[in-house]
């Protein structure tokens, strides 16, 4: 798979030993360490760009979560696929890495959840936030589940989409884009990891893994960390939105913004759900200067 995508992932990564399951990671950079941790169906390669533009100047920590991108990609009998697990994941990646200063956590789709599950754990070591298309929350009650996504979470005709045929990656690589589609290449690209039954396990398991009602594994989880949202209230803290996102929608930016009333929002209406490739050329220099403008107050 490197050769298919290493003409856009120019990294050599590291590997942390999780119980005996290989949990790849990039360490790019010195300096003031940013965490961004990716979501479902992308990886690290999603980050790409700004993991670039950062790296002169920050120690740069971009995990590939178990069952996605280089990481292995393990059975139900030798890794348990819920959002408990992939916080501890990420808090025994960070434990390890001896990370000097206050983090600045860049979160996208499930990386809300994972990120600012290890905050709510950390809340202490938390010095900035980028926020990009992602919750860290329940789902907003105007907000109806897609009927894509229920098919996915709730039927076999959906385990038959996403493991058999790809359909949550192909489908993400071609409506992730909207401004900016993504050439086929870089479809690929995205797509690469998850090439065979096996592969797309972590894909399939992140859908079925979405809490809805109490009584829902993690259900209780996610209110513990939506409820413990308003201890990074007065942290500097950049939102920046595709409003075109067939999931993470204006309902979701609009619980960030009553949330967070200080955070800087950038919100991008004919943009789609990676707003990080989709408006690439904006963003990332966009999130360079906030980290810049920010610079002072986070190392006072």
């Amino acid at each position: 798979m490197r050769d298919e995508v290493k003409k856009y992932y120019p990294f050599t990564g590291c590997t942390l030993d999780l119980d005996g399951l290989a949990y790849h990671y990039l360490d790019e950079g010195t300096g003031a360490p940013v965490v961004m941790v990716h979501g479902n169906p992308s990886w690290s390669f999603y980050y790409r760009n700004l993991v670039l533009a950062l790296r002169d100047n920050y120690r740069c920590i971009v995990p590939d979560h178990i069952g996605c991108g280089f990481s292995e990609k393990p059975g139900d009998d030798r890794y348990d696929y819920t959002l408990s697990r992939r916080i501890d994941d990420l808090e025994r990646l960070i434990d390890s890495l001896d990370l000097q200063g206050k983090i600045t956590l860049v979160v996208h789709d499930w990386g809300g959840m994972i990120g600012m599950g290890y905050a709510s754990r950390h809340p202490e070591r938390i010095g900035r936030i980028v926020v990009l298309n992602t919750a860290a929350f329940h789902l907003p009650k105007e907000k109806t589940f897609p009927l894509g996504l229920k098919i996915c979470r709730d039927t076999m005709l959906g385990t038959l989409l996403v493991r058999g045929f790809n359909a949550f990656s192909v489908g993400a690589s071609i409506v992730g884009c909207k401004k900016n589609p993504m050439s086929q290449e870089l479809m690929q690209a995205y797509r690469a990891p998850y090439d065979s039954w096996q592969n797309r396990i972590a894909t399939l398991r992140f859908v079925q893994d979405i809490p809805l009602a109490p009584g829902d594994r993690g259900y209780d989880l996610v209110s513990e960390i939506a409820n413990g949202l308003d201890r990074f209230r007065d942290l500097p803290m950049a939102i920046f939105w595709g409003e075109l996102d067939f999931v993470f929608d204006t309902t979701f930016l609009a619980e960030w913004q009553r949330r967070f009333p200080k955070a800087q929002v950038k919100s991008y209406p004919d943009a789609g759900h990676y707003i990080l490739e989709d408006m690439k050329e904006e963003v990332v220099p966009m999130i360079v200067q906030f980290m810049q403008q920010t610079e002072t107050r986070e190392t006072a």
